[in-house]
This record gives C-alpha cells, structure tokens and sequence, in this order.
C-alpha cells in the first residue's frame, strides 16, 4: 500500500501541475453537456408543406388549415400542378407534398372514399418517418371528426383518413360514412371508442430528460478512455516510463496508480453533471445516488481499464488517439444513445452486449427517471464488473514492464 500511495501522489501532482488537462477535463465537458442536449431533441417542427389544391372546396381548406394550425408543418406554398410541388421538393423547398385531387369533396359525398396523394422527400430518414406520421395523425383525426359531422342531423362531407405509411410517395385514403344507410335522425347513437394513455416516467415527453443522463455518460466516457490511454503513452514519449520500469512495482501496482486519479476525476465530471442538470433543464434523479455512484465507479472501472489496455498496445498519443477515437465512435452510434438497441439486429444486440456504455446509459436512465434501485440493475452492473475484470487484467497481462 506504501508503494500505490507513493503512484498516486505522483499522479496527482503531474495531473494537477497540468491545467490544460484540467480544463480538458472538467470546463469543455460542462459546456458539452449545457448545449448538446439542447439539439438533441426528437421532436421533429418546421416541416415545410406544399399543397397542390386542385378542388378548392371547404373540405379541402378545412384540412389544410388543420395541418397547419398543428404547429408542426409550415405552409412553403400553393402550386397549381404536382410536378411544380416536386420541383421544390428536389429543391428543398419543402419536405412534403400534399396532392389534393379535382372533384375531392363531389366525389367523396357520392362515392363516399376519397384518396390523397403524398409525396415525402426522405433523404433525411427521421424527419421523413415523423413527418408522415403526424401526417398521418392530423388526417386521420380529420377524417373521424368529418364521420361524426356525416352521421349528425345536419351532415357535412366526410373527411381524408389515413396514409398507410410514411414512404417517399403514397395515397390517403378519405372515407364518408356508408349512404346506403341514410341519414341519422338525432336520435340514432354514434358508437365510438376513446383511449387515453398515459406517459410513465416522463409525461410530457420531454426529450431533455432522456438524453441529459446519455449525453452525460458519453462525456465521462472520453474522458475515462482517452486520458487514461494518454497518460501511460506521455510516458512513453517522454521517456519516464523507462524510470518506473527499472523500479521494483509490480505491474498491477502500477495500473491501478494511474487507475485511481482518473476515475477521482471521473466522479468529479460526473458530479458536475449532476448539477449542470438540476441548474440547467430541472432533472432531479428520482432514484437513490448511492445507487448512481456505485454503478458510476464499476463503470469507471470498466472503461479505464479500457483506456489502459489501448495504452498497452499504443507507442505515440496519435496511435492512442485513434483507437480511443475508434471505440468511442461506435460506444456512441450503438450504445443506446440516439437509437433505441432493441429496434437493432439480433448480432448488433450481441455486440453490444460486450459494451459498458450500453449498460451504464440503461442504468442512468432507469435510476434518474423511474426511481430503480440495486435489485433492478443487477444485471447491468454485474456485466459492467464482467467487462471491467476482464479489461483490466488484459491490461496488466499485456503490459511489458522490463527490470
């Protein structure tokens, strides 16, 4: 024990003495954390619309001012043809064109279906998938309140119904209620069906809650793998390495030296996120902090143990640097982030399986938004020790020491 206190004073002092490190450290992963949560946000507004309205009948403008007055769309304008609305789609003027057909509303009261024509640019996958979908909603709502006005003493036209899907091109169909059975006097009933649902954990989805915990996990986990990975290669540029070497340290010693201040200062960064996210958006964890940092420091021992094995295999900060790089890219594509790891392919979930970002990001959001405590984390903080252990003495195995 004499001999890691003697590592770790030494760690220390080389760690403070350096301010740059420290600011890299504390102040540029607290300014990541204000912002990014603030553009990573789900909810897709602005949807440029064109709208070809070739029937101009109330109908057709009773639907066009519901799309509108949605909140989500933003009228880009009326053309007179469709070719002239797919101009300024291929030309980003707007991401979706709305086809309404001559004789929309004479058709629809006589033959009682009506189709709609979209057209969704879908070179941005998400804004596509979403925009058609509140497209969808929007129509379909529509078309139920134009059912009821039919089936009422005083009937109106019916309504556009729903588009099957949220595909580059598709048609809409609009449904009147059947005239074969005549008009409803006020007495005949309207069967209808309600459901109302209800958000758990998070019910006004508010994005932030979501991906604060994520983006937060993120930020420690660059610090964790790359500077733990950076330290031992300065080392070995600088030539001190050599010193340590030629000293009688046991090789596990010496990696969990430059093991501990780092994951001191992971706690810190983590701390500071924790406040930057009461300060900034609100988000007060739910669940106990004792189970936060306990799963905090097997996480940190994971993925410092990570760093100290690409140091192991690293001669130069470069090389260090692009490993750290090319798992941090792939922790932050397929660990949960922005994807949801469920909607991936049976080998991607076995993958990262293996991956102690997956299993953190899932405990951080379970604890901060629905309260969990140990008995539900079991299986995600014993895989998280599993990586770690066998990270770690990777590390020591592989790390050369000379006498």
């Amino acid at each position: 024990m004499k001999t890691l206190r003697f590592l770790l004073e030494k760690e220390f002092r080389q760690i403070l003495r350096n301010r740059q490190i420290l600011r890299t450290l504390l102040i540029a992963p607290v300014i990541q954390l204000i912002l990014l949560p603030l553009a990573a946000d789900y909810s897709v507004k602005n949807i440029s619309i064109v709208v070809v309205d070739n029937d101009h009948s109330p109908i057709s403008q009773r639907l066009i001012n519901k799309i509108t007055a949605s909140g989500h769309f933003r009228l880009t304008g009326y053309t007179a043809s469709y070719n002239e609305a797919l101009t300024m789609v291929e030309q980003d003027q707007a991401d979706i064109a709305l086809q309404i057909p001559t004789n929309f509303e004479r058709d629809l009261v006589r033959e009682n279906a009506k189709q709609l024509f979209i057209a969704v640019n879908a070179i941005e996958g998400t804004k596509a998938n979403l925009g058609g979908a509140y497209l969808n909603t929007i129509i379909r709502d529509y078309n139920a309140d134009i059912r009821i006005r039919w089936q009422s003493p005083n009937p109106t036209a019916a309504a556009p119904a729903t588009n099957p899907g949220a595909t580059p091109s598709t048609a809409s169909t609009i449904t009147a209620a059947p005239a074969s059975h005549g008009t409803p006097t006020a007495n005949t009933p309207v069967p209808q069906i309600t459901a109302t649902s209800s958000n758990w954990y998070n019910p006004y989805l508010n994005f932030k809650l979501y991906m604060v915990p994520a983006i937060l996990v993120v930020l420690v986990t660059a610090m964790a793998a790359m500077q733990s990975a950076f330290n031992i290669v300065q080392e070995k540029e600088s030539g001190t390495i050599e010193q340590i070497n030629v000293t009688p340290i046991k090789k596990h010693w010496f990696i969990l030296g430059k093991m501990i201040p780092f994951l001191v200062l992971g706690i810190i960064l983590f701390t500071l996120g924790l406040l930057v996210g009461w300060l900034f958006y609100g988000i007060i964890p739910v669940g106990n902090l004792l189970v936060l940092y306990a799963s905090l420091i097997v996480y940190l021992f994971a993925m410092l143990g990570l760093g100290l094995l690409l140091a192991t295999y690293s001669g130069t900060q470069q090389q260090a640097m692009s490993l750290a790089f090319f798992f941090i890219n792939i922790f932050n594509m397929m660990s949960g982030v922005f994807t949801a790891i469920d909607s991936m392919p049976g080998w991607a979930q076995a993958i990262v399986a293996t991956f102690p970002p997956s299993h953190f990001i899932k405990i951080m959001r379970m604890v901060v938004l629905k309260g969990s405590g140990f008995s539900d984390i079991v299986y995600p903080i014993t895989a998280m020790a599993a990586i770690g252990l066998v990270l770690n003495t990777w590390a020591v195995l592989n790390y050369r020491k000379t006498n």
